[in-house]
């Protein structure tokens, strides 16, 4: 079995062959050849098929042991029923790797032959890029072995994509926006190499600067997550991915699971990783070729040039919206920009210099910002005046442009016109400066900008030990499975969360009358009555949950208004007993969960509990393991975090008591997989320093 290759070998081929070469245009085996050739590959090319004959003046082998020397690439265009064989003649001449353009596998279910090609592939030293794919390109070597858009701008984004027909057209987007390409790979069916192989080599390319990923679905998460987590150190990220909705979500029996939906845990993973998601096509492109080009700011303060007032509004709310922080010393404003601002202006942040503001008005507010230290980026604003031609605009924007470069702080434009200065942008952007017509779009990539140095900036995460007895765990668990049941009981939880190091309270099961009576002495009233039963889960919706239980009386008739609900919900349910608990007085409801996604693996979730949790919603997930300060982030997070931060003249929740919650469930489904989800809802949170309570927690077994 040869060693398999690495991936340098892809981007970096000394030598190409196309199996399924046409002489014929209108075929992609004629397209392919096209592109390379007139993109000027650097290397050795070599056109393939049976009939021989010639194509743009490359003699075409009639067969790959025809070809004299070594090949590390061969692009294979066949049609599908061919593949296999090409396959195996490629392994015979030692070839590195495949693009297999050609469709007809997974994608319609014909999953088996995928399968037997790639293991055949692996074995013989070979790996596959797709199948079904358009192809792929790398600027390092002049090659665009893709049936898409040729004559593509050399430049720092790399493009990975999923989607074919979109990735294409994402190659003609960038001649439009003047987005210069490292390399553009189609993954298609990543049946075997996907964004993570690819990633691995782009996070070392010297010629690669921000990395642009559309994605459909994501199979390795946890692989995928562990290199995102070391590329994002080094360049940014950027990722489009398609099925925001609900609609895919696949149901569950935990609040952990339905939460968790089609899209959320994918948006918390990508945050956590710091990639940056983008909203739209234009949004990611806007972002790829600011960052391509933008000096890391050497600090917070953003500086607002403006000649109108509403634009400048405009621009203060975006800034809000996509976290940018505006320099607010009013005095220090006052200073910089008075020389250059009218009376009847504005040193206020955003500076507002007028609308006779000129080229010269212009370059002064904008040098002024420069050369002060206490200002780390701009965006500089214009409407259209009659006082300030296009022309003059372009010269003072690619002026400024020029200085903040080399003084390495980072500076953007948004404009705003009629015809004149919509050709201006076109005009501009070919000379590389970041120009846009709207607003939001521009301070956007400033906040895009923040949000990566910010990430980049993180320390590493540091991962705790814990201990947990899993022994013991598990044989909970088995007994349960061998009773015959996919979750734990509530006293077999209660076992589970005393090895997590998470309080309940005090409780006991009663299974008479006489025996709730007897028990309530030793839990002590007031108290909490709950349906035991392991054919009722969601016990508030069966009515099985009764609190403020304050005497002998109250107890017996909870006793029986839970019976009689019960049944009522679930007429065949098996009610084994009542759960007698320390009644706990509530504060503020939060919800700890954990869970194994089907992409992601071990997964953990925080947010505002109680029954309302589905309602509101108000919930984040992160990717297992997480550190505490992580933990911690993830508090901050929800919308709601301010009610555990103190408001109103309440003091501290104790945070770093829920952060032990989040570790502690984030370690036991780590360490035992006979577990897919546990909820535990609601944990009650204490003031700082007088810890956490769970109230109620369920177990749900494979």
């Amino acid at each position: 079995m040869r060693e398999l290759p690495n991936v340098k070998d892809l981007f970096e081929a000394r030598s190409l062959a196309v199996i399924g070469a046409s002489a014929t245009p209108g075929k992609i085996g004629y397209s392919i050849v096209k592109n390379i050739v007139n993109d000027g590959y650097t290397g050795k090319l070599y056109p393939v098929n049976p009939k021989g004959g010639e194509v743009l003046g490359f003699p075409i082998y009639k067969c790959l042991k025809d070809i004299p020397g070594e090949v590390d690439v061969a692009v294979i265009t066949v049609p599908s029923n061919f593949v296999f064989d090409a396959v195996r003649e490629c392994a015979e001449k030692g070839v590195k790797f495949l693009p297999i353009i050609t469709s007809g596998f997974s994608e319609i279910g014909n999953k088996e032959e995928e399968k037997q090609i790639i293991a055949f592939a692996r074995e013989h030293g070979m790996r596959v890029l797709g199948p079904n794919i358009f192809g792929y390109s790398s600027s390092k070597i002049s090659l665009n072995a893709a049936f898409g858009p040729n004559n593509l701008r050399k430049g720092g984004v790399a493009i990975i994509t999923q989607s074919g027909a979109l990735g294409i057209a994402m190659m003609g987007k960038t001649t439009v926006e003047c987005v210069g390409l490292s390399c553009v790979v189609s993954i298609g069916n990543k049946a075997d190499l996907d964004e993570a192989d690819l990633l691995e080599y782009l996070e070392n390319d010297p010629e690669t600067r921000v990395i642009l990923m559309y994605i459909e679905g994501v199979q390795k998460g946890q692989r995928l997550l562990s290199v995102l987590e070391r590329v994002t150190r080094k360049k940014p990220v950027v990722v489009i991915k398609s099925g925001r909705s609900s609609r895919g979500a696949m149901a569950a029996a935990s609040h952990t699971g339905s939460l968790a939906g089609a899209d959320n845990v994918f948006e918390a993973v990508m945050k956590q990783a710091g990639v940056m998601r983008a909203e739209s096509l234009d949004e990611a492109f806007a972002w790829c070729k600011f960052l391509t080009a933008a000096p890391a700011p050497k600090g917070e303060n953003t500086c607002i040039v403006t000649n109108g007032g509403g634009v400048g509004v405009m621009a203060t709310d975006a800034s809000e919206k996509y976290g940018l922080n505006l320099y607010d010393d009013q005095a220090k404003l006052k200073e910089i920009f008075s020389p250059v601002t009218p009376e009847f202006g504005s040193t206020k942040n955003p500076v507002d210099i007028t609308g006779q503001a000129g080229y010269k008005e212009y370059s002064q507010a904008l040098t002024a910002a420069l050369e002060n230290p206490a200002i780390h980026s701009v965006v500089a604003l214009y409407c259209e005046t009659a006082v300030f031609t296009a022309e003059t605009l372009q010269a003072m924007m690619k002026e400024s442009y020029e200085k903040y470069q080399k003084a390495g702080k980072p500076l953007l434009f948004s404009i705003i016109g009629g015809e004149k200065i919509e050709k201006a942008i076109v005009n501009i952007r070919e000379d590389q400066i970041p120009v846009f017509p709207d607003v939001y779009q521009a301070v956007s990539c400033m906040g895009a900008m923040y949000n990566y140095s910010r990430h980049a900036a993180l320390p590493a995460p540091v991962i705790e030990a814990r201990k947990l007895n899993v022994p013991r765990i598990k044989e909970t668990i088995a007994k349960a499975k061998a009773d015959g049941r996919t979750f734990l009981l509530p006293w077999e939880s209660k076992v589970v969360m005393d090895e997590c190091g998470i309080r309940m309270p005090r409780n006991a099961i009663a299974r008479s009358h006489d025996e709730a009576i007897k028990l309530a002495k030793e839990v002590g009233y007031p108290l909490v009555m709950k349906v035991a039963s392991k054919d009722i889960i969601h016990k508030s919706d069966a009515g099985g949950v009764k609190l403020n239980i304050n005497d002998d009386a109250g107890l017996l008739k909870a006793y029986e208004d839970i019976l009689t609900s019960c049944k009522k919900y679930k007429a065949d349910a098996k009610i084994d007993g009542m759960e007698l608990c320390e009644q706990v007085k509530l504060t503020t409801e939060t919800i700890v969960g954990a869970r194994r996604d089907a992409s992601f693996g071990p997964t953990v979730m925080f947010g505002l509990g109680g029954i309302y949790v589905e309602v509101l919603k108000d919930v984040v997930f992160r990717s297992l393991p997480v550190s505490r300060a992580e933990a911690k982030g993830m508090v901050a997070g929800i919308r709601a975090h301010k009610l555990l931060e103190g408001v109103r003249g309440e003091k501290p929740k104790d945070i770093d008591g829920v952060a032990d919650v989040i570790l502690g469930l984030g370690a036991l489904i780590q360490a035992v997989e006979e577990i897919s989800d546990i909820e535990v809802n609601p944990i009650v949170v204490n003031e700082a320093g007088k810890g956490v309570i769970a109230l109620d927690v369920r177990i749900l077994l494979y």
